[in-house]
C-alpha cells in the first residue's frame, strides 16, 4: 500500500520483510520520545502501533514537515494498521494511466503541477473504463491498456472531511493523438510528450505519488519488466 499524507509517503513494512537500518537518517522505537522537529529525511520507526499511527498522522497533516521525506513504519500487524488506517477517511476511488508513444511519456500540467491524467470513477464505473475515459477526456487522444502500475492512496481535506483518494494505474499505448489537446475544463494548461530524461527533469515538480508511479515504470522498463 503506498500511502501519501501531505504528498509524503507513509510506507508499512511487517517485521519479518527485509529493512536496511543504513538507508535511513534516523531509526526509532516506537517508544521512543521524538517532536516534529526530529522527523528530517527518511525516518523507520519500528513496533508501530495504532496509537502511534494515529499520532503520526496528525503531526503529518498538522505540521509542514518540509525536512521529512518519508516515513517507514515496521510492524507485525501491518494488516490490521492499514485497516486502521483507512477507517479515519473517507475512501474515494480514481484511476489514470501513464501514456506512452515512441519511448516518450505524457504528462500533463495542472495548476501548476507536473501530473498524469487521472480523475474519480463515475458510480459503478470499474477502474480500468474509468481510467481509459479519464486519460481519453483528458487529453483527446485515444489509448489502449497494456498493464497495471502499482496503487496510490494519498490523503487531501475537502469540505472538512478527511478523504484517502485510492488510484488504480495503467500503462497505456497511445494509438491516437493527432487531436490532442489539454481538457480546460479541468484546469489542465498543457499536455505535452517527454523523453524519460525530460520526465525525471520535471518530477520535482509533480506530486510525490506521481513521482513515485513514473519513477515505478522507468525502473520497471530498465529491467526488462515492461
Amino acid at each position: 500500500m503506498n500511502v501519501f499524507i501531505n504528498d509524503i509517503p507513509l510506507i508499512l513494512k511487517r517485521s519479518n520483510e527485509k529493512v536496511y537500518r543504513h538507508h535511513y537518517d534516523l531509526v526509532l522505537d516506537a517508544d521512543d520520545h521524538f517532536t516534529s522537529k526530529d522527523l528530517v529525511g527518511d525516518v523507520l520507526i519500528k513496533d508501530a502501533d495504532m496509537m502511534l499511527i494515529d499520532r503520526l498522522v496528525r503531526l503529518m497533516e498538522v505540521k509542514k514537515l518540509k525536512k521529512l521525506n518519508s516515513l517507514t513504519l515496521v510492524t507485525n500487524k501491518k494488516k490490521r494498521l492499514i485497516d486502521h488506517l483507512k477507517d479515519q477517511f473517507k475512501i474515494v476511488k480514481a484511476a489514470g494511466g501513464l501514456v506512452v508513444k515512441d519511448e516518450k511519456i505524457l504528462m500533463i500540467y495542472r495548476l501548476g503541477v507536473w501530473d498524469l491524467p487521472k480523475g474519480k470513477l463515475n458510480k459503478k464505473e470499474g477502474a480500468k473504463e474509468g481510467a481509459l475515459r479519464e486519460v481519453e477526456e483528458e487529453c483527446n487522444i485515444s489509448v489502449e491498456l497494456v498493464e497495471k502500475l502499482p496503487k496510490t492512496w494519498h490523503s487531501y481535506a475537502f469540505k472538512g472531511k478527511k478523504i484517502l483518494k485510492k488510484t488504480s494505474w495503467y500503462v497505456m499505448n497511445c494509438t491516437d493523438d493527432s487531436l490532442m489537446k489539454p481538457q480546460a475544463e479541468e484546469f489542465i494548461e498543457e499536455v505535452r510528450w517527454m523523453t524519460p530524461e525530460e520526465a525525471l527533469e520535471v518530477l520535482p515538480k509533480a506530486y510525490t505519488s506521481i513521482a513515485f508511479i513514473v519513477r515505478h515504470y522507468l525502473q520497471s522498463l530498465k529491467s526488462g519488466k515492461v
